[in-house]
């Protein structure tokens, strides 16, 4: 059986010399010594990996640890050097991997630039963004330039999470010894809840109504989403209208998930109920999780052969405009 994955992790050097100037939060253990050189391996060790696991095609995205601390021009610059090297390794294995494009948000007239050339001169499937920009979540108008691109370009936005706002970090984990703290503001905890709410801020903010054509890909099985989307309606059906849609409604037309770095089949038959098999991609989070759980855990999920390839690679391929591989 085909499959492709959504998100899956890389890098540059430069990108984290640069980020590691600006001393980020973070593990500096045998573990992301492991997972840094993974993510600078466009070749050999990581085409190891897909293929002892069978996978067929990765969707490369740069795993950003901090790009809106870098000053704008750096980090525009950076955004694009890191667009082309994902570029070159597209070209070098035209049948295995795809891109996402990184673009600096600090300057929304930069990010639609840059969106534009990965898109239409570097054939890329999509755009990546990561969380909170400077404090500013992508409902705030300043982002309209790079909203209206996106939309133009018709391919969509993967909301990835990221760390959180200073102040939100400095309120719930400052206190908290450091390890503790960055697992529990991150992929421990915290960023699924934010990113969920984030996508939440979207569908209240009206950019749906205003750019219907806006598709939106959110990991990690939903980021909660999925679990607590009934509760949120229920609510939100008690405040004045921002739009004409509901969210469920806005929510099922505007939003895709993938199941990046969630193995375990309670969240799976949760977001299969409340999502539908349509809205689902395969995806594992390479290299933060193992490509072989990954594939294990899609062998094993209790589905009818036909929704088994939707998850699996037709919905990527349909979203993304990716080749099947009758192509």
């Amino acid at each position: 059986m085909r499959t492709i994955t959504l998100e899956e992790h890389a890098s540059t050097p430069a990108y984290l010399q640069a980020v590691d100037a600006r001393n980020q939060r973070g593990f500096t253990n045998a573990y992301m010594h492991g997972v840094r050189a993974k993510l600078v391996d466009l070749g050999a060790g990581r085409l190891a990996d897909m293929d002892a696991a069978g996978i067929d095609v990765q969707v490369l995205s740069l795993a950003d640890g901090g790009m809106d601390r870098l000053d704008s021009p750096t980090a525009s610059a950076l955004a694009r050097d890191v667009n082309d090297t994902l570029a070159a390794a597209v070209q070098a294995h035209r049948t295995r991997f795809a891109a996402f494009a990184t673009v600096n948000l600090q300057d929304p007239e930069s990010a639609a630039s840059e969106s534009e050339r990965s898109i239409r001169q570097l054939g890329f499937a999509g755009v990546m963004v990561n969380g909170a920009t400077r404090g500013f979540f992508l409902d705030h108008p300043r982002f309209t330039p790079f909203w209206e691109a996106i939309h133009a370009l018709g391919v969509p936005v993967y909301l990835h999470p990221a760390p959180p706002p200073e102040p939100v970090w400095q309120a719930y984990f400052g206190d908290l010894a450091p390890d503790i703290a960055f697992t529990l503001s991150t992929a421990g905890w915290g960023w699924h809840t934010e990113t969920g709410m984030h996508a939440l801020r979207l569908m209240a903010s009206g950019l749906f109504d205003r750019l219907p054509g806006l598709q939106i890909i959110i990991g990690h099985m939903g980021e909660n989403l999925p679990f607590s989307l009934a509760r949120a309606e229920a609510v939100f059906a008690r405040v004045p209208r921002l739009q004409d849609r509901s969210i469920a409604q806005i929510f099922h037309r505007h939003f895709h998930i993938t199941t990046s770095g969630y193995f375990t089949l309670p969240p799976f038959e949760c977001a299969l109920q409340v999502v539908g098999a349509d809205r689902i991609l395969f995806s594992v989070d390479y290299p933060f999780s193992s490509t072989a759980e990954g594939r294990r855990f899609l062998d094993l999920l209790p589905l009818n052969p036909a929704d088994m390839e939707k998850i699996a690679h037709g919905n990527a391929e349909r979203l993304l405009r990716l080749p099947s591989a009758a192509c």
